[in-house]
């Protein structure tokens, strides 16, 4: 029965996935959500055998039944990434203080609102507004699932985002959007209100790590050039999570580490 229960969790995640997919590739281009999906070649109307999650993919053989062109790897590739993390969400055995379905939903939320911002950023350089907002108020949900307490909601996340975001948003300011853009302002904003100063600042710490390394091999590899742009979104998305699910613990740790040097 758990395999069941964990393969329906999948089939639930990669179904949403399905509608990120709808998300990711109309929000950055201020199309409409709604109507029916389309080949992005021939633009025939696909139906609903088209879209069965990762499996319609492989069945067409990664080729769209009507026109024959390729399909991109994008659409199976999230669908996958969403129900993995839908399984790993509702497997975790949580460190929160509180656990309810209340606080997995919120949590689910938020893994869909990064895997949107992952991919968009990736794909168009934007991170939409509507996805900023939607991850605000699925954050909102989680400190209200885990420990709601309004004064500490109020005045310490809040004061949290802002001085996370204080970094990103000075060297927003200083390159004049060359070297950030707004985007990455809002969603640090947010990242800090989630996860709370010490882990909003640690999450900007290893995405500034990871980008700087995966940046750096670009350059090495002649695929960038010193001057390209390479979106930010996505590595302060992946230490978001890192931080969401074990930054209790990596605290923990470097606590010990520096009393112990001490």
């Amino acid at each position: 029965m758990i395999y069941l229960y964990y393969f329906f969790i999948f089939f639930f995640g990669a179904s949403i996935g399905s509608f990120l997919n709808v998300l990711i590739d109309r929000l950055p281009q201020d199309k409409k959500i709604t109507g029916r999906s389309i080949c992005d070649h021939c633009h025939h109307q696909l139906s609903w055998y088209d879209l069965i999650p990762i499996l319609s993919f492989f069945l067409l053989k990664g080729c769209c039944r009507y026109c024959r062109k390729k399909i991109s790897f994008q659409y199976p590739l999230v669908e996958l990434i969403t129900g993995l993390l839908f399984v790993f969400t509702f497997s975790l055995k949580t460190v929160f203080i509180k656990d309810s379905l209340f606080l997995r939903l919120s949590l689910l939320g938020i893994v869909s609102c990064f895997i949107v911002i992952f991919f968009s950023d990736v794909k168009y350089h934007l991170i939409s507004d509507y996805i900023l907002w939607a991850l605000f108020c699925f954050s909102l949900f989680f400190h209200l699932a885990t420990n709601f307490n309004l004064f500490q909601l109020i005045f310490i996340y809040f004061f949290s985002s802002i001085i996370v975001a204080f970094p990103i948003w000075l060297i927003y300011f200083l390159s004049k959007e060359k070297a950030m853009g707004l985007g990455d302002v809002y969603l640090s904003a947010i990242l800090g209100f989630l996860l709370g100063w010490q882990k909003g600042f640690l999450a900007l710490y290893l995405a500034f790590v990871s980008g700087g390394i995966f940046g750096l091999f670009l350059i090495l590899f002649g695929r960038k050039k010193l001057k390209s742009k390479i979106a930010f979104g996505p590595f302060l998305v992946i230490a978001a999570l890192v931080m969401l699910f074990w930054g209790e613990e990596i605290l923990s740790w470097i606590i010990k580490f520096y009393f112990y040097r001490l």
